[in-house]
């Protein structure tokens, strides 16, 4: 086979400034969207409160975005289509602290390369009686009649890149990419009303808040509220629960995290319910997605993906937007303070139980002065919160022993109760006891039945309350198991009779290996032979479960970590560990409890952290309304 002569080299010569542009082109638009949401930026970067989306055949034909922004100057028009040309960037340091939407440079040149645009805009001035418009082929401007604001039309995208132009998809794929792309912008912003045409039909809208956010933030959040609604649907938002962090008002931190964390239950097959926020720009980050994504561990079931929308603010220095054509990714200087912050504004979101939710009027907590640019920047959420009852769990009564938890008071009524309450401004105090809740105030009401040895079935002021009595005091034993821990003081129970079982050789060198690990957790195993094991002490908390069960359990789970360090196993995978000891150390099912047991169960279910979901994210709970109940014997029809 011969081989052809390698090609004459080609000189090195630049590039026309028209393929420069095409280049450009090619990483800021990809398609129809992409131009919208250039567009849209623009538009609120110039202060509209109102933008109109206009498009024909998904946004191929045309794409024209009008808002009622300030304007550009007539002499500012002919530079705002060159290449590099921008208002928002002057210095490096600007470069470095962007706190615009738009910030690039080149989106209109590049958009102008591959398409016909053409600017209409009025300033309102007294030197500007009438509006001009620019053709950006021939350049050429002449005056108009327009009131104040700047209309974009786009017309023929890719017209001068056909092969660009047949990588698109059909006209319906485009049209939901572009709205997708003004979803997002108004998601972000309730202040600003939003309308998407599309052949001449109105396609969405979002109408502005009523209120002025930037004076009045306090009406911030709810506004924001009513629009995730608007936009996300009802579902989302009565199956979210408000972020917060710091959670104290005026707490001083690097970085501030807000917005609405779906709960398990509404956790979906795909990721497409999911907008994070970083200083008002939506953008997608493997940092918060991890953050997330951890603190839904512990209460998520499989492969399900988590529903939130989260604001993040922080200093404009500590991020850069400046690292990717598209503008949807950021790097943050430190990512962990980023990371730690998103981390614990959903775990504590996620953390407080919905069966201990009990409605309540709060006045709003009084922001401080925001700017003007940020209004939603110190909006906070008034967020109820409980202190944990005074039940003996922890002090040496173990969790199994239900009977022990339930103390009934004159009248048939259990002490002490929750304490609902605002976010405290000083640090916590030490629980204290609560008078008793009215009978049927109870959120999981009182225990009236056991079902096949597995349910409990409950009646409370809504109705039926059905309880999976396994799965609710499995989370509650992981619960108290990771705050003992925490504290590095899990109390051991050593067994009066050392429990022994016949060990395989990977058994006595893990545990041999894990000594301290082992004594961390409460556990206490030594080897008495080669292929001999015993048990001789356990978690106080599991005292009544099965020794020899918990100890081959828990070996299993650290022998797979083998040839990781004792701390680094502690510290990855004692979640793992403890939801290992929880479900061998909860109730098992056909077990017939009392009904003081089941009251008992019910009542730690509302003061324990994340109770909603057992440890593998199933639910624990399901409640049945009396209007489901009539529905199914068709009363009232």
């Amino acid at each position: 086979m011969t081989t052809l002569p390698p090609a004459a080299p080609r000189p090195i010569r630049e590039l026309p400034d028209e393929l420069i542009s095409q280049i450009a082109a090619g990483e800021v638009v990809e398609r129809p969207a992409s131009v919208v949401r250039e567009l849209v930026d623009n538009a609120l970067d110039a202060g509209a409160r109102q933008i109109t989306v206009r498009l024909q055949a998904g946004g191929v034909r045309l794409i024209s975005v009008e808002d009622d922004g300030h304007g550009i100057p007539r002499h500012d028009l002919p530079q705002a289509l060159k290449r590099h040309a921008t208002s928002k960037i002057a210095s490096l340091s600007d470069l470095e602290s962007v706190g615009t939407m738009g910030f690039r440079g080149e989106a209109l040149a590049a958009i102008a390369s591959v398409a016909e645009v053409s600017l209409l805009t009025r300033v309102d001035t007294l030197d500007a009686p009438h509006g001009w418009l620019l053709d950006a082929r021939s350049g050429e401007m002449e005056p108009t009649a327009r009131q104040r604001g700047t209309t974009v039309e786009v017309r023929e995208l890719f017209f001068a890149t056909p092969a660009r132009r047949k990588f698109l998809k059909t006209d319906a794929t485009e049209l939901a990419h572009c709205v997708e792309s003004v979803r997002r912008h108004a998601l972000a912003r309730p202040d600003v009303g939003f309308a998407i045409w599309h052949d001449g039909r109105l396609v969405a809208q979002w109408r502005a808040a009523s209120a002025d956010l930037a004076t009045d933030p306090n009406d911030a959040l709810p506004a924001l509220q009513q629009r995730l609604a608007d936009v996300l649907g009802a579902d989302f938002a009565e199956q979210a629960v408000p972020v917060a962090w710091p959670a104290l008002p005026g707490a001083s931190t690097a970085v501030r995290v807000w917005g609405w964390a779906g709960v398990p239950d509404a956790a979906r097959s795909r990721a497409d319910l999911q907008f994070t926020y970083v200083n008002g720009r939506y953008v997608r980050d493997k940092v918060i997605q991890h953050a997330v994504r951890s603190a839904y561990e512990d209460v998520l079931h499989g492969q399900r993906q988590p529903v939130f929308a989260l604001f993040i603010a922080l200093d404009p220095t500590r991020v850069d937007v400046n690292v990717h054509p598209t503008k949807i990714e950021v790097r943050f200087r430190d990512s962990r303070e980023v990371h730690l912050a998103v981390h614990q504004g959903v775990k504590t979101a996620l953390a407080a139980p919905r069966a201990g939710v009990a409605p309540a009027a709060a006045e709003p907590v009084p922001l401080a002065t925001v700017s003007p640019a940020d209004p939603l920047l110190a909006a906070r959420q008034d967020r109820l919160v409980f202190e944990h009852s005074a039940a003996p769990v922890a002090g040496g009564v173990p969790v199994n022993d239900l009977a022990a938890l339930w103390t009934p008071a004159a009248g048939g009524t259990a002490s002490p109760t929750p304490a609902w309450g605002r976010v405290p401004t000083e640090p916590p105090q030490a629980p204290q006891a609560q008078p008793p809740l009215p009978d049927g105030d109870w959120p999981l009401g009182r225990a009236v039945a056991q079902l096949q040895g597995v349910y409990i079935l409950a009646e409370n002021a809504q109705g039926l309350v059905i309880v999976d009595m396994h799965a609710a005091h499995e989370r509650i034993v992981y619960e108290r198991l990771k705050q003992q821990l925490d504290a590095r003081s899990v109390p051991m129970q050593p067994l009066l009779i050392p429990a022994t079982f016949a060990a395989t050789p990977t058994e006595v060198a893990t545990a041999e290996a894990s000594t301290d690990v082992l004594a961390r957790l409460g556990l206490d195993i030594t080897a008495l032979s080669p292929r001999t094991m015993a048990v001789r002490a356990v978690p106080i908390t599991l005292s009544e479960g099965n020794p020899v069960e918990l100890a081959r359990s828990v070996l299993a789970e650290l022998a797979e970590l083998a040839g990781v360090d004792a701390a680094s196993v502690v510290q990855r995978a004692q979640h793992e560990l403890l939801a290992t000891m929880a479900c061998h150390g909860a109730v098992r099912a056909n077990r017939r409890l009392t009904l003081d047991e089941m009251n008992a169960l019910l009542r730690q279910m509302e003061v324990t952290e994340r109770s909603d979901q057992c440890n593998h994210g199933r639910p624990t709970w399901r409640q049945m309304a009396m209007r489901d109940l009539d529905a199914l014997f068709l009363r009232g029809r």
